[in-house]
Parts: structure tokens; sequence; C-alpha cells
């Protein structure tokens, strides 16, 4: 009786695994399907403002085939790589996305490690009090933040409106909320019985912080600190408001403001200044990649 019925549900198995099987493939073919969709809808732009670098005004305005360049120039390359105008854009931006990147490494890691490791009595409203914080968008606060900056600088006599540097202190607020509410998550995954072993053999809470957390939880940061990076370069309302004079732009709203003139857009270039402003935070995502996806899974499980 047992042979006779392993016999017959050999036959059933084997048409279950086929059908599993046939599921999985076809579960592949359609995942490969929405991958193709989706890398084709976000590469077209990119690719066709490479394609439109590529040519001079007179082909541009020729309105020929927009998808292919018949006579390929660098002459737009050229023109921005020696203007100091655009490479004086380009300073602003670097100056002000690194050292917005240090200030909010400095008051984040801080933040995140007393809420997510110091337990005290409010720590987790006020954890989420930071997060919401990120959730006010930047249109909402422009206007508050340029009145206080107007009477501070009105009492003071200190010199803050149309200066690139007044940046460093308004990023922050963008930053600051988002960094600190993802490394909480780091830093509660990770073991407890690491922190009390350090307190045991009479380590600080900055000890503990510098010698044992940081290191352990290097993805995490390597990953705010992208992001924080990529927010300071690719900001534009921000320094559309505070900053007016051309020598105090940042990359994004320079390549608006002068090379559109009137209702001529000098395509070639508008196109060439993004894809070089685009340039510093491929190449960070490209040699981090590997950093920047373990930091994001970093905080998924504890323990």
């Amino acid at each position: 009786m047992s042979t006779l019925a392993i016999d017959k549900a050999g036959p059933t198995r084997k048409v279950k695994l086929r059908s599993m099987s046939r599921d999985r493939t076809w579960a592949l073919r359609w995942s490969y399907f929405f991958l193709v969709l989706f890398a084709i809808f976000f590469l077209i732009p990119p690719i066709y403002m490479l394609i439109t670098s590529l040519k001079s005004s007179a082909e541009i305005s020729a309105a020929t085939n927009p998808w292919w360049v018949f006579h390929p120039t660098l002459s737009n390359y050229v023109e921005l790589l020696t203007s100091n105008q655009f490479l004086r854009f380009f300073w602003n931006s670097s100056m002000i996305s690194i050292v917005v990147v240090i200030v909010t490494m400095l008051i984040s890691i801080p933040a995140a490690f007393a809420l997510a490791r110091m337990k005290f009595w409010g720590s987790a409203t006020l954890a989420t009090g930071v997060f919401l914080t990120y959730l006010i968008p930047d249109s909402l606060l422009f206007i508050p933040l340029f009145k206080m900056l107007a009477v501070v600088q009105d009492v003071t006599g200190i010199t803050l409106l149309n200066r690139w540097y007044v940046l460093v202190f308004i990023y922050p607020t963008l930053t600051v909320p988002f960094c600190t509410w993802i490394m909480i998550g780091y830093f509660a995954s990770i073991p407890k019985e690491l922190d009390e072993a350090a307190l045991i053999d009479g380590a600080s809470w900055l000890q503990t912080l510098t010698r044992i957390f940081i290191p352990v939880a290097l993805p995490g940061l390597i990953a705010a600190t992208i992001f924080a990076f990529t927010v300071s370069w690719a900001q534009f309302l921000y320094p559309l408001v505070f900053t007016t004079s051309i020598d105090q732009l940042v990359l994004p709203v320079g390549i608006t403001t002068t090379l559109i003139k009137g209702d001529v857009f000098n395509w070639g270039q508008i196109m060439t200044g993004a894809l070089l402003g685009a340039a510093p935070p491929l190449v960070i995502y490209a040699f981090l990649m590997d950093y920047y996806i373990a930091g994001l899974t970093a905080g998924a499980t504890k323990g």
C-alpha cells in the first residue's frame, strides 16, 4: 500500500514542481520586462540631454531629427568649462555641499545616537518630531526663513542675504532631520550588548559612539552623507530666493538664470551644464554604491 501511495504521489509532485518552475519563469520574464521599461523611461532624458549637448545652436534651431546628431561638436562643453562664470557656480555649489555635509553629520550622528541608545523621557516622541519636520516642504519654509534672516541682518549688521554662505545655515533644515531619522534606525539595529559591554569597561558615551557605533554603522553614515550631498547639490528653491548676484549663485540656479535670456533658450549649453552638474553625484554613487545599498538596508533588521 505504501509503495503504491508513493508511486501515485510521484507524478503529482512532478506536476507541482513543473508548475512552480513555470510560474518562476514567467515571474522572471515579467520582472525583466518591467525593468527594461523602467530603464528606458529614466534613461531617455539624460540620453536626449547628451544628444542635444553635442549639437550646435544652428542644428538645434533647424528642428531636424532631435534624436540624432548630424554634425557633433564639443563647443558647448568648451565654452562652459572655460567660462569663469560657470566655474564660479561650480565652486559655490562644491563649497556649500561640502560644508553642509560636515555640519549635517556633526549634528545628526550625536542626535541619532542619543535618541536611539540613550533612552530618556520623550525620546521616542522627539525622534518622531524630528522626522515630521522633514515632511514640511521647503516651499512653505523659505518665507519665514527669509524674514528671520532679514531680521538678524538688520539687528547684527552682518550681511546674510545674497551671500552664498547663507545657504550653509539654511540647507541643514532639509538634511539634518532626515539624516538623523535614518541614523536612528542604523544605531538601533546594533546589538545592545556592545554599548553595555563598553559602559561596563568604563567607556563614556562619547567613546562608545566614536569607537564602536561609528565604525559599525559606517554604511549608514555613508548613505546619510550621500543624501546630504545630493540635497545640497541639487537644491534650487532656496538659492533662487536667497541669492541674486551672479557671483553668489550655485550651479542649478546659475544655469537657468544666465543661459535663459528673455525668450531665448540656449538649449545646447543648458543641456551641457545640466550634464556637467549631474556628474559629481553620479561619480559619488558609482564609487560608493555598495556602501549606499548596505546603508539603506542596515536599519531594516535588528540584532
